[in-house]
């Protein structure tokens, strides 16, 4: 009698159960794999999500936008800054044209005064709103005259800081005020914008 070999089929038929053999195997090694994966239990550490990894390009998106907020902030506040300077000139500039004309005179009257001068009364000060100012410290001086004649007048009026230290001191004058009359002018400082001054009467003549 020949003997044939029993071992792995040959031909078609013995392709085809070698291919349905690995099917149920790979589907079985899934099975368990699902399993582990729906079991009720806690999953363990390999078998979890993956680690939290951030998207670059959401934190460029972050920056880029925070980036945007400072630009937009740094130009408003350069805007502000050119605006209230031009607000400041053109303030300085009306009230330099308003009294340039007697301060010549202000000053010569002044300038052999020791003290406070001949003025004890109907001299008073009242600081400015810096909005009205373009931001530079400002106050409006009033002036009485409380003689029976006609009289021009010249006030130096300082500047100090909470600090009670002097940083600018100027003069106005008004020019033949009648009696019993009142006249103003303003006094405005260039020096330190930034500061809330306090304006003061330091001299008044009248001449």
């Amino acid at each position: 009698m020949d003997r044939k070999y029993v071992g792995t089929q040959a031909g078609p038929l013995g392709r085809r159960r070698r291919t349905l053999t690995a099917l149920v195997l790979a589907l079985g090694g899934l099975g368990v794999v699902v399993a582990c994966s729906s079991s009720g239990g806690s999953s363990s550490p390999s078998s979890a999500t993956s680690a939290f990894s951030p998207n670059p390009s959401a934190f460029s998106s972050g920056a880029s936008a925070l980036g945007s907020l400072a630009s937009s902030a740094k130009a408003s506040v350069s805007s502000a800054a050119a605006s209230l300077s031009a607000g400041a000139s053109s303030f300085a500039a009306s009230v330099s044209a308003q009294a340039g004309e007697n301060r010549a005179a202000a000053e010569s009257a002044l300038a052999t005064v020791t003290g406070s001068g001949n003025v004890t009364s109907g001299i008073t000060i009242t600081g400015l709103p810096k909005a009205t100012t373009g931001g530079l410290n400002a106050a409006l001086v009033t002036i009485v005259n409380t003689t029976s004649g006609t009289a021009s007048y010249a006030v130096r009026v300082n500047f100090s800081d909470a600090s009670g230290t002097v940083v600018d001191s100027t003069v106005v004058s008004r020019q033949n005020v009648a009696a019993g009359a009142t006249a103003t002018v303003t006094a405005f400082s260039t020096q330190s914008p930034d500061q809330a001054l306090i304006p003061t009467v330091a001299q008044a003549q009248r001449y």
